[in-house]
């Protein structure tokens, strides 16, 4: 069962709150370290009391915003998803021939993954954690946007392949096949990539190239 709200706790959170900025990096430090605690602990194991002791507030706080672990939990996924948009869409309208284009994105798609690695953990994490499990009618809407916007992410991707096949710069492939290829290589660096406190934005710029480039050749025609 979903972790509820504590109706003195969340009266006792609003004692302290003031403008409409403040409550806004309020609630993005709380994503910020749910989604810490969602990557060390997974979602099953990690309480909203993980992610008060993290933040040094009551539940009562997080409450305030989040009705439950369960809306946390999406809240921090799409925010996730949206730095991956934010790092592959300027991508794509990069300049080049098919190929081209799809290296930049895949590219930005990896550094996105270094960048941002708790929350983008926790989108490979996935909807499939409550896909299939009990949720209200506002959680199962919450669900089936997330899932929308992961299939648009995908087809960034799918689209940008097309492309570079009707160009000659990719081979004859399956499309719906080699963009989950591609996309689940990248994300299943969750499992490896540990960031260091000296990671420089070079250090990082030259891992994706390493990541990305065995994909791309993989893609060229013979």
């Amino acid at each position: 069962m979903a972790e509820t709200h504590d109706a003195r706790e969340t009266h006792d959170a609003h004692g302290g709150s003031g403008g409409g900025r403040g409550k806004d990096w309020r609630k993005q430090d709380i994503v910020a370290m749910a989604a810490e605690c969602f990557m060390e602990k997974g979602y099953h194991a990690t309480s909203v009391d993980d992610v008060a002791r993290r933040l040094g507030c009551t539940k009562g706080r997080i409450y305030h915003h989040y009705a439950s672990k369960t809306d946390l939990f999406f809240a921090v996924h799409r925010e996730g998803m949206a730095r991956l948009f934010e790092a592959v869409e300027p991508a794509a309208r990069a300049p080049g021939d098919g190929l081209a284009v799809l290296t930049a994105m895949l590219l930005a798609h990896a550094r996105a993954m270094m960048d941002h690695h708790a929350l983008e953990t926790v989108v490979a994490q996935g909807v499939q954690v409550h896909r299939f499990g009990p949720t209200t009618p506002d959680q199962r809407r919450t669900l089936d946007e997330l899932i929308a916007s992961r299939d648009a992410f995908e087809g960034l991707f799918k689209r940008q392949l097309a492309a570079a096949r009707a160009d000659g710069t990719l081979a004859d492939l399956d499309l719906s096949v080699t963009v989950k290829v591609l996309l689940g290589a990248l994300q299943w660096s969750i499992y490896w990539y540990r960031p260091d406190a000296d990671d420089s934005p070079a250090a990082r710029d030259a891992l994706a190239e390493k990541m990305v480039r065995p994909l791309v050749e993989g893609l060229r025609p013979r």
